[in-house]
Formats: structure tokens, sequence, C-alpha cells
């Protein structure tokens, strides 16, 4: 519910104040939301009149002006009812999951790993589906959701729920569209291979920042047929050259604008 400028400005100490329209604060103070940027956690929530609010509030929350904050928080009609909170934010470093990703685990550690996958196995009432799950995402990386889902014979919503849980453990990492698997996810696989069976061949890691999955699927559709998969490689387009590709609407370009600028690039 941040958007990646906000985002940004967080990283960059710029913005420290969020404002909701909620029924009953939804986070807690101390709790660490996972962003494009990092870890964010919440340092304060408030419940706060409409005519409490000051232009410092404005200021520190990335609003224009006081009025511009208001305006916001009284836009949507079926919002009116709900209370206003104050929450204080901070960036409080990187996502600890991206490290865990590229570590890879010794043999004691896989047979932990191993061991963990087996009891999610035991317990899930859809049956077995850690090793599946990650066969068909090291298969078909980068494929959507739904189509994974359905060739496993799953409902998407709960088959996402359980790939949540192997992202956890850094075994897998969400793309714009789709999954892949991480290095360390690659090394609990091939862990269980046949002595006798060749090597898994896969396709080259895109080196860099994947496309923001904020874009939308149409748009990213589009720029992986020019063959970019990473943020890097937009770096010497124009705004103009991306707009003019079919699929890449003005919200999609103002959010790559937005992760481009983010990267300093």
């Amino acid at each position: 519910m941040i958007r990646p400028a906000e985002l940004t400005a967080i990283r960059a100490g710029e913005i420290d104040l969020a404002f909701r329209r909620w029924d009953r604060p939804r986070v807690k103070v101390g709790t660490a939301l996972r962003t494009a940027v990092g870890l964010v956690e919440v340092t304060s929530v408030e419940q706060v009149a409409l005519s409490a609010l000051r232009a410092e509030d404005a200021r520190r929350a990335g609003a224009a002006s006081l009025a511009a904050l208001r305006a916001a928080l009284t836009a949507r009609e079926d919002h009116a009812a709900r209370a206003i909170f104050r929450v204080g934010l901070r960036h409080a470093g990187a996502d600890p999951r991206e490290a865990l990703r590229e570590q890879v685990p010794d043999a004691a550690e896989t047979e932990q790993l191993l061991a963990w996958m087996d009891r999610l196995d035991a317990a899930s009432p859809a049956g077995p589906w850690t090793r599946a799950t990650l066969a068909i995402i090291d298969r078909s990386p980068g494929v959507r959701a739904p189509e994974l889902a359905a060739e496993l014979g799953r409902e998407t919503q709960p088959w996402k729920a359980d790939v949540r849980k192997l992202k956890e453990k850094g075994l897998t990492e969400s793309l714009a569209i789709g999954y892949r698997l991480s290095p360390r996810g690659e090394a609990v696989v091939d862990a269980e291979r046949d002595a006798d069976a060749p090597p898994r061949r896969r396709a080259p890691r895109p080196t860099g920042h994947p496309l923001p999955r904020t874009i939308g699927a149409p748009a990213t559709r589009t720029l992986r047929a020019e063959g970019v998969e990473t943020l890097e490689q937009l770096a010497g387009w124009s705004p103009e050259r991306l707009a003019a590709l079919h699929g890449v609407g003005p919200v999609a370009l103002m959010r790559l604008q937005e992760a481009l600028a983010a990267l300093g690039t």
C-alpha cells in the first residue's frame, strides 16, 4: 500500500509518516514491512482527527500540502466513517531474505531444509507439495502462478500461500510474473537428484534488479519480448522509447521511472 516513490523517500529519510483510513489499526508498533526497498519498520500508530493534522504532518508524509493530505483522506466516500491513523515509519535495512537467497546451504543445512519440507508435506491437507512446487518453478521460471497451480491441480491462492513458505526459507523469489528458484533453492533441488542423473542445465540468471512487480503483467511481457529482464537494461532508455511500447501504459511507465530513480540510474 506504499507507492514506490514513497518507499524511496522513506529509505532516504525524507518521509517518516503515513496516514490511513482504517476501521481498526492494521499494523502494530515494531512490525517490519517487507517492501521493494527492504524492511520498513512501524514506529508508532495513533488515531488522529482530520482537524488535528498540520503542515508538518503533510511534509513528513510526502504530501504536496496540508490541503492535499486532507483531500486524499476524504476522497473516498466509503472511507468517511473510518478513523484516521497516523503511522510512523522508518527504513530498517535490507530484507534478510535477499541475502538468504544467495546462501548455498552446506550438507547439514540441506538436510535440515529437506526435513522441514517433509514436515510441511506431512501436515498439508493437499498432500505432498514441496518438491513438485520447486520442480515446476525450476522448470518454468517467470510463468504465471495460476498456470503453474493448474498444472499441479491446485487452487491458485492456497498454492501461492505455500510458495510463500518456501520464499521465507530463501528457496524461491517472486518476479514481476511468476517465480524462480534462488541459488539456495537450486542447491536444495539438486541435492535430491540421483547421483547418476545428468546435471540440471538452467538458463543463466539475469544480473541486476528484476523488473518491479508493480508494473503489471502486460508491461512485463512487453519488456521481456524486447529482451529486457532487469532495470539496469533500461538505464539508457528514454521515457519516450518506453512509452512507445505497446503494453507499457502510463502507470507502468511511472512505476519504472520511480524504480530507476531509486537505483540512481
